[in-house]
């Protein structure tokens, strides 16, 4: 090749990579984009910065004192700790029950089940009933667990709340860990194929360790959205208003009546008094707080898998 044909393809080139940085249409996508970006987490910072300037002097003041303290008809008096312990326990109800579950159905459809019409069918159900609101897993868990499965739930408890959470979370859990695994390189299979693994060694050693940044990704944002769910709780029987549980043993905690979080911030939210609205804010402060600690352990948890892989 001439020095007059390379120079020719080289100037060929720059322009078409000059042409390439003056694509205004790229670049008003891409400043329409950026820009709404702005927008958006403008109004979340004026938001949480409104709740802030409520709520902190509650925080200030009173400090452990409100996050210690049980539900009272009193604003001076009235605390978050019984929402705190119902919220941590249903918590445990959506681990326990969901992400085991979750987790176990997505392994499934996606290293065992063949490719089949009925396969096909379930996953496009799964994937509809991840947008189903809130309300309709609330009437599921009233008729399934408060009433036909009382004697085992104790009713209107932390047991089925727990459940009813549970349930909700659960497509949420099987389309993440499904596209964790999705994710995963074929050459990772294959390789442990080659060597002789059976298919649960290639899962279980291969497989599942690729994916665990994922899968942890999508289950702490299910936890999160669990947390942050009112609707289900109301229609399972928490409580709204001043809630006694004194010193009973874990079990009867379990199968009594109970609150949460969200549902005091629902319950002080409606009432006129202001200082229940400044409790309100402080409120959520405090979900903010543990959400944003439970997301800071799952982002740690999967840098760390990240790492080794």
């Amino acid at each position: 090749m001439t020095n007059s044909a390379s120079s020719t393809i080289e100037r060929a080139v720059g322009l078409r990579l000059r042409r390439r940085n003056r694509d205004v249409a790229g670049r008003l996508v891409e400043f329409g984009a950026l820009g709404l970006l702005l927008l958006t987490l403008g109004v979340l910072v004026l938001l949480i910065a409104d709740i802030a300037r409520a709520g902190m002097p509650v925080l200030t003041e009173r400090g452990s004192d409100f996050l210690n303290a049980p539900l009272s008809s009193l604003p001076q008096r009235a605390g978050i700790y019984q929402g705190i312990v119902g919220s941590l326990l249903t918590m445990v109800f959506v681990v326990i029950v969901a992400f085991p579950l979750g987790i176990a159905a997505a392994i499934y459809l996606e290293e065992y089940a063949p490719d089949t019409r009925l396969t096909r069918l379930i996953t496009v159900n799964v994937r509809n009933l991840a947008g189903v609101p809130s309300i309709v897993y609330g009437l599921l868990g009233l008729i399934a667990f408060v009433t036909v499965l009382q004697g085992l739930t104790g009713g209107a408890s932390i047991i089925s709340a727990g459940l009813t959470l549970a349930i909700l979370v659960l497509p949420i859990v099987i389309i993440t860990t499904s596209e964790a695994l999705r994710a995963v390189p074929s050459s990772i299979r294959e390789a442990a194929y080659g060597v002789g693994a059976s298919q649960w060694q290639v899962v279980r050693h291969h497989v599942l360790p690729a994916a665990t940044p994922g899968i942890l990704t999508g289950t702490v944002l299910s936890l999160s959205r669990a947390m942050g769910e009112t609707a289900p709780l109301l229609l399972v029987g928490a409580v709204t208003g001043f809630l006694a549980t004194g010193h009973q043993p874990i079990l009867e905690q379990l199968r009594g009546p109970f609150t949460s979080l969200p549902t005091i911030v629902f319950a002080w939210a409606r009432l006129p008094n202001a200082d229940f609205r400044a409790l309100t804010s402080a409120a959520i402060l405090v979900l903010l707080a543990v959400i944003l600690l439970a997301n800071s352990i799952a982002i740690y948890m999967r840098n760390r898998y990240e790492r080794r892989w």
